[in-house]
């Protein structure tokens, strides 16, 4: 599209790979230097958004119902934004046998520094309590304690029984 007759409005801010890219360079750099895979990435990013529902401070955004079903539809904008960020070395990508780890890039202070608004330095202090708080967990044990509290959420992190005891699935 030529950029003279482009319309700015059809441009997306919101629920947008540059949006949760925004989000994962403070994420990343919060969890420095422990770096995230991109499933551990999705559920700390709904921890920032939603941190009351984790008994955590006041959710950065407005709790919605069914905020659950975000945690399936953000996944693949969050790869976006992560590649939108790595482009621009606000966001280092690894690989390796345990297979692809993000970490915070060598710009990112430097960006996080320049965003001085209430939203942003907001951000940054869920950011660094999600480090503080899941830093050590692994995807897996992300997704239980999340599927605990699967009840305010919706109900898209369910829970069965099986033969060796409680054990919770993802849906």
């Amino acid at each position: 599209m030529d950029k003279k007759n482009m319309n700015l409005n059809s441009i997306p801010l919101f629920n947008s790979p540059f949006e949760l890219g925004i989000r994962m360079v403070y994420l990343l750099s919060s969890l420095r230097p422990i770096g995230a895979d991109l499933q551990k990435l999705v559920l700390l990013d709904y921890a920032i958004v939603y941190s009351e529902d984790l008994d955590g401070p006041t959710s950065l955004h407005t709790p919605v119902p069914y905020r659950g079903g975000e945690l399936l539809s953000r996944r693949e904008l969050i790869e976006q934004g992560l590649y939108l960020m790595s482009t621009k070395g606000l966001i280092d990508v690894t690989m390796d046998g345990e297979g692809v780890t993000y970490h915070s890039g060598s710009a990112a202070m430097t960006m996080i520094k320049s965003l001085t608004s209430k939203y942003f330095l907001e951000l940054e202090n869920r950011c660094n309590w999600v480090a503080k708080k899941y830093s050590l967990s692994n995807s897996t044990e992300l997704t239980s304690s999340f599927a605990e509290k699967g009840h305010l959420w919706g109900a898209e992190l369910e829970s069965s029984m099986s033969q060796e005891g409680f054990q919770w699935q993802q849906y």
